[in-house]
């Protein structure tokens, strides 16, 4: 698998996580807005639910044709693209009243994410040293996360204090940012652009030819261990998903709380996901097997569908922030175990396909919660829908105990058998990849410092 060589480039970290932050928070805070206009206007669960798919779609539906641009043009002219894009769509949103301009203007917006995403997911990878890779991730998660912390809570203040223009402008100067980075940072993929390593050209050139042979070849229905984590996500999300619809009627209508406590409410959940990238970066870093960091997402999971389940228990809003706390912490989790995972096995110049279309499943999922949930408020109250979101989540994770630990076995016994094919001792180490078309050797799965 290819990261960079030499040393890892942090000043281009800062600098594509500082944007990717700031970016989100403008993405969060248009949709927050929205979300709360929407709703103190007097619009139900479908309407909520009709621009949270407008803000989705575009992510499933676009993901092979985006996945397919991150791998193959410049990193630089796509993030200075779709950052300027989406700074005009956003400005356009604060001046929109027809309901449908504002759909089809969310889904631009939307559209420039699906670009802007994969680019960076994929860039982070080739920006860093294969041991600090569950650093950067964690440093890429908290950028995100600060965003997600940060625009819901501007939101709900902005929104109460001026109405939702001046959000929304403020969110449009968000998506700068993007554009800002895409002229700074040194590290550039996609395209005729190749890695190299410094001092050996023929080394690079090699390196960089078998990554290209390999990635032209990489399907993810190939990586059986890829497929079972990210059919697993999708999975739980699809049943837990609806809670994003279902949140703000549950925290505003049914516990009373007014537009700054569900901002506060919304908030903790991310900062719960801030803690748990840092904390599980330390343990990700640690193992050299891929399958135990699926497994462990598998508990992870578990976790975000119990907090779930229990704030259907509390009587009052703010009792739902140390809930929403430990749900984030898991998921943060089990963000950068998956973000790992998928890093590790996946050949360079096939990341940007490799993210986008794990981005696709699970926005595929949420896209699916989103109409459950907008469909089944209009029959019935918040807070048994919370109850099935809850037990539905729990149900469908442990349906997939049994199919990810016989793939983890099988990932674990093909391993073993490359290593050691004869049964004989074997001294040297083997680089073991997941199984896909194209050269042995493609991925860094064994290896104990590989994200």
């Amino acid at each position: 698998m290819s990261f960079t060589s030499g040393e890892s480039r942090w000043a281009d970290v800062a600098l594509a996580t500082a944007a990717r932050g700031l970016a989100t928070c403008g993405q969060f805070l248009a949709a927050t807005t929205l979300t709360l206009t929407l709703q103190s206007s007097g619009a139900g669960g479908r309407a909520v639910a009709g621009m949270l798919l407008a803000a989705t779609l575009p992510l499933v539906v676009l993901a092979p044709l985006t996945g397919r641009l991150a791998d193959r043009v410049d990193s630089r002219t796509l993030l200075v693209g779709a950052g300027l894009a989406q700074s005009v769509i956003c400005l356009a949103l604060a001046y929109a009243d027809h309901p449908l301009l504002v759909v089809g203007l969310v889904a631009l917006l939307a559209s420039g994410l699906a670009v802007a995403q994969p680019v960076l997911a994929a860039l982070v990878p080739a920006m860093v040293l294969p041991t600090d890779l569950p650093r950067a991730t964690a440093l890429n998660q908290t950028a995100g996360m600060l965003g997600v912390l940060t625009g819901p809570a501007m939101a709900g203040f902005l929104v109460g204090g001026f109405g939702s223009r001046v959000p929304l402008l403020i969110a449009a100067s968000g998506y700068l940012p993007l554009v800002v980075a895409g002229l700074l940072v040194r590290t550039r993929r996609g395209g005729a652009r190749r890695a190299a390593v410094p001092g050996s050209p023929s080394v690079g050139a090699a390196v960089a030819d078998r990554d290209v042979k390999a990635a032209r070849g990489w399907r993810l229905r190939r990586d059986p261990l890829l497929v079972a984590m990210v059919a697993t996500l999708a999975g739980v999300i699809a049943a837990v998903g609806a809670i994003n619809v279902i949140e703000v009627f549950y925290v505003r209508e049914t516990l009373g709380a007014s537009a700054s406590v569900y901002g506060l409410v919304t908030g903790a959940w991310t900062l719960g996901v801030l803690a748990g990238a840092w904390i599980f970066a330390r343990v990700a870093g640690r193992f050299i097997d891929d399958g135990a960091l699926v497994q462990g997402g598998l508990l992870l999971l578990g976790g975000c569908c119990a907090a779930v389940l229990l704030s259907v228990t509390v009587p009052t809003a703010p009792l739902l922030v140390p809930l929403w706390l430990l749900g984030g912490l898991c998921n943060g989790g089990d963000n950068v175990f998956h973000n790992v995972v998928v890093a590790r096995r996946v050949p360079e110049a096939a990341r940007g396909r490799a993210f986008a279309a794990v981005g696709a499943a699970v926005q595929g999922a949420a896209m699916f919660g989103y109409l459950v949930g907008g469909l089944l408020l209009e029959v019935t109250e918040p807070r048994p829908l919370i109850v099935g979101c809850g037990a539905a989540g729990l149900l469908v994770l442990l349906g997939f105990v049994v199919p990810v630990r016989r793939t983890v076995r099988a990932e674990r016994s093909r391993i073993g058998q490359l290593r050691n094919p004869e049964g004989s001792a074997q001294t040297e180490p083997v680089d073991v990849g997941p199984p896909q078309a194209g050269p042995a050797g493609a991925g860094l799965a064994t290896s104990a410092t590989s994200g």
